[in-house]
């Protein structure tokens, strides 16, 4: 008799399409036996299927004609963010569902607790450290799966290629450089002996023609000229691609292309940076370059530091084999990462060039991923009171400043739990804790938040949440 299959919903665009792929393999590991159904747009999976772990797709279309009608399935997991897609998430039957569900009674719920603390992070997700391709999966699988997961580094360029891919394009405009800035990167690799090409989609043409105009250069411009299948094909002829971060940024990671990340703009490169360890991501130092989830400057600082001889310099020594010398590299007002795997397996960034010791923002991003690790997945809480003496040392008056402003999240709890029982819907008093809350704190209120209101702010919420924060209280005490 057939296993009853697993049912993935990904109804986003190309790049969460393809941070999905880690999923499907971890999937397949954990369900043996067991078909795996994805519901997603036909136009992202369509080219991406030669590249695409084991499926069977289903477009949207067919799945809200009834196509699903009648399957019962052993687990459903709703990566979409889309009403339809909670809706159908409830109204199939599954022993195990994650993620958003519109239940019968009409009620929305996330189910997972790593799906809710992805939910929290819009607008507050400053000291994220873990990526959502990673977060796609940590209600369905141990650690001890993504320990034992390999990714295969990406592949060194042949001695003499020195063909590097400018990818122009982006889904918002604030997330890539400006034409006037790829213009002098395109001149800089030339003078570097590198042989630039412009790639995009069929949107980013005036782009593509805006930079060809202010270089004066005869430019190969394949921008908007291949399709995705065509672009996975034309990466296996680069050395690198200088991309920002976009989907064709994350088809060329997982397809072994190297790939150097101009991190720019309101994304934050732990939550969406290349995924596969060995690539390379350079943003701005500027303390607002942290996360945002929209620009509140006058113009995008973490833009204006952004200057093409440097990068150009980078590319040189990635396409000539040359990687050592990056640790040496200054890098004025920019930070420069590799992405790497953490003793967990899962994603992480390690600081690379001179200098690169640890600062506040990494023992802040430290001490929050050790914190939801022992919170979600069961790990030492030792490591916790660890992350958080490292903090305490390096940053002894700021630790102490964020220890008294521990109280006012008890606060917020106990208020969002008396504006419930008043009749104020959680929805209507969804910013009750982090309005109050430092900035540092803003993961944690946020999450309770969540939370509560995925809880309707119940009295059995408000205990569990203050007793959490009764005992973090004490944990922050306690010598290592």
């Amino acid at each position: 008799m057939a296993k009853d299959p697993v049912l993935v919903l990904q109804m986003q665009r190309m790049g969460d399409m393809i941070l999905s792929f880690p999923l499907f393999l971890w999937i397949a590991r954990s369900y043996p036996g067991r078909e795996l159904h994805v519901v997603a747009e036909e136009a992202f999976f369509h080219p991406l299927m030669p590249v695409s772990p084991p499926a069977t797709y289903i477009t949207w279309p067919a799945a809200a004609a009834g196509a699903l009608s009648g399957r019962r399935y052993r687990l459903i997991v709703n990566l979409s963010i889309r009403e339809e897609a909670a809706r159908l998430a409830g109204s199939l039957d599954a022993d195990i569902k994650v993620g958003p569900v519109r239940g019968a009674d009409g009620v929305l719920r996330i189910h997972g607790a790593w799906q809710l603390y992805r939910a929290s992070l819009v607008g507050l997700g400053r000291h994220n450290r873990f990526h959502w391709a990673d977060l796609n999966g940590l209600d369905l699988v141990s650690l001890k799966v993504t320990r034992l997961t390999n990714f295969a580094p990406p592949r060194k360029p042949d001695a003499g290629n020195l063909n590097v891919a400018l990818f122009v394009g982006a889904s918002d405009p604030g997330k890539r450089p400006d034409p006037e800035f790829y213009s002098r990167l395109a001149r800089a690799l030339l003078e570097r002996g590198l042989k630039p090409t412009l790639l995009g989609g069929p949107a980013d043409r005036p782009v593509a023609d805006a930079i060809r105009a202010h270089s004066g250069l005869p430019l190969v411009d394949l921008a908007g000229r291949l399709s995705l299948a065509e672009l996975a094909e034309y990466g296996k002829t680069l050395a690198l691609m200088i991309t920002p971060d976009t989907g064709p940024m994350h088809l060329a990671a997982w397809t072994g292309l190297p790939t150097l990340n101009l991190s720019v703009g309101h994304v934050n490169p732990w939550d969406t940076g290349p995924y596969q360890p060995g690539h390379l991501v350079l943003r701005s130092s500027a303390s607002c370059a942290r996360g945002c989830w929209g620009c509140r400057q006058k113009s995008y600082l973490c833009r204006a530091g952004l200057e093409a001889k440097p990068v150009a310099a980078l590319a040189a020594l990635c396409v000539k084999g040359q990687r050592q010398r990056l640790e040496g590299m200054k890098l004025p007002g920019l930070e420069l990462f590799e992405t790497v795997r953490t003793e967990e397996g899962l994603f992480g960034l390690r600081r690379l060039g001179p200098g690169a010791a640890a600062k506040a923002s990494d023992l802040a991003g430290e001490f929050w991923r050790r914190f939801f690790l022992w919170r979600h997945a069961g790990e030492p809480e030792a490591r916790v009171r660890a992350a958080w003496q490292d903090l305490a040392l390096g940053q002894p008056k700021l630790a102490r400043s964020l220890k008294a402003s521990l109280p006012k999240l008890s606060r917020g709890v106990a208020r969002l739990a008396r504006e419930h029982s008043a009749g104020v819907s959680p929805g209507a008093a969804s910013q009750v804790i982090s309005r109050e809350a430092p900035p540092f704190w803003g993961l944690l209120a946020s999450s309770l938040e969540m939370a509560g209101q995925n809880a309707d702010a119940s009295q059995a919420w408000a205990r569990e949440s203050l007793e959490l924060l009764e005992h973090l209280a004490l944990l922050l005490d306690q010598p290592t």
